[in-house]
């Protein structure tokens, strides 16, 4: 009799009763006893073997998968506790259905800056992207290969993703991703002094970008999204994991809003959190109690003008998406950001302001008086700080509504997410009442 039985793992035992060779019976018998308990020795084994390989599943079940094991980071985490909202960086389904109602409606300010974002060139279908497979920025953008490109591409993948989204035109979904996908394709390293900035400066609309296409659009192939997070994992995350804690603030703050976005993109919960951490928490000039005293001076106040507004932007940005996410980064150390763009919006309406002589964090920069450097040049920036403080949480902020007014509607011009009056003008604050 012959016995084919195939066991788990596609072991196979045969021929369990070979014919006995033995000089005696006894022989025979005792052979067939040995045979016996060796094949009792291996079932047992096989079916221990089975049981600890369920366990293991049975344990790792909530496990997060490697997404490359040639190029890991300390990102990943055994499980994953939160849920993100989709979309949710900038904005949300429901914020973006609010602008679409108003536009239906030919309602202003919504319309005038939609027609402004229609005839952007960074709205047009004929943009043509330039990928590099090595970019290069240098201080104050020299040399600059690839750099400009870079966050112009940026700005156009945004724009696109914009447009599809209120518009229903897929051909600026498709527009959008190809962007996306030929930096995603290409793009093998950012390297040189202003890596750092650039990355966080820029990466912010990309992630934008791509958090609309994937949550609205059907259309964006899975391979191309895996890729794209491949390069947020594998090139970006890398360079501005650790942040820049003794550079002037505005360059901490530029990585927040970029990680943070990378975080909901990516459904890491590790990057999401070292963003709100360093926010809270961070020993650089650009978390929220070194970026700002309790008056409102930023750490910039008194290098200029314009790179305090910068890092302003970049600090909101981040709390925009945390707010998406249902964590108020807007109202941490009582309500700092709301003071910081009061008295930056004061100070360049043409009002005075008391200063402090400001060192930064390890005395690197020490600003002994207000520059009045790049005042009066208002960053297109107020509308979403507005919105939230004034509409949102209902708190006083008459100068960040003049400087608002001022700059409406927001354009593209010398800011980090464009397009604020179209995509945070007055809206209610019923998004968030639970907070």
């Amino acid at each position: 009799m012959k016995l084919n039985s195939v066991f788990p793992f596609g072991m196979s035992i045969r021929k369990r009763d070979r014919v006995c060779s033995g000089s005696t019976i006894d022989d025979c018998e005792n052979l067939n006893h040995s045979n016996s308990i060796r094949f009792a020795r291996i079932f047992a084994a096989v079916i221990l073997v089975f049981l600890l390989h369920g366990c293991e599943r049975l344990a790792g079940e909530d496990a997060v998968v490697k997404f490359d094991e040639t190029k890991n980071t300390d990102t990943q985490t055994e499980s994953k506790k939160r849920t993100f909202v989709h979309p949710g960086i900038a904005h949300t389904l429901e914020s973006i259905e609010f602008t679409k109602s108003k536009l239906n409606r030919n309602e202003e300010p919504w319309t005038e800056a939609w027609k402004l974002l229609s005839e952007s060139r960074f709205a047009s279908l004929s943009w043509r992207q330039q990928p590099r497979k090595h970019v290069e920025r240098g201080s104050y953008n020299n040399p600059n290969i690839g750099a400009s490109d870079f966050i112009s591409d940026g700005t156009a993948a945004y724009t696109h993703a914009i447009h599809w989204v209120l518009s229903g035109e897929v051909r600026h979904a498709r527009k959008s991703a190809e962007i996306i996908d030929a930096w995603s394709s290409k793009l093998e390293s950012v390297t040189n002094h202003d890596a750092r900035l650039l990355i966080g400066m820029a990466g912010h609309q990309y992630c934008n970008a791509a958090e609309l296409l994937k949550h609205t659009w059907n259309g964006w192939a899975i391979g191309k999204q895996k890729q794209f997070e491949l390069m947020l994992r594998n090139v970006w995350y890398p360079v501005i994991k650790d942040f820049y804690p003794t550079a002037n603030g505005n360059w901490d703050a530029s990585m927040l809003q970029t990680m943070i976005a990378m975080g909901v993109v990516l459904e890491d919960e590790a990057i999401f959190d070292r963003s709100v951490e360093y926010f809270r928490k961070g020993k650089g000039n650009g978390a929220i109690r070194n970026y700002f005293n309790e008056s409102g001076q930023c750490q910039e106040s008194g290098r200029d003008q314009s790179h305090t507004q910068m890092g302003l932007e970049f600090l909101a940005n981040t709390c925009e998406t945390a707010w998406s996410q249902d964590i108020d980064l807007y109202g941490e150390a009582d309500n700092r950001l709301l003071k910081g763009f009061e008295y930056t919006a004061k100070y360049n309406l043409g009002f005075d302001v008391p200063y402090r002589r400001f060192k930064s964090y390890e005395g690197r920069y020490d600003y002994k008086k207000i520059s009045k450097d790049g005042r009066g040049r208002l960053r297109p920036m107020y509308e979403k700080v507005f919105n939230h403080y004034h509409n949102r949480k209902r708190l006083h902020a008459p100068f960040t509504k003049l400087a608002m007014e001022k700059n409406r509607p927001e354009n593209s011009r010398h800011v980090s997410l464009p397009w604020g009056t179209l995509m945070f003008a007055n809206q209610p604050a019923s998004f968030k009442e639970n907070k």
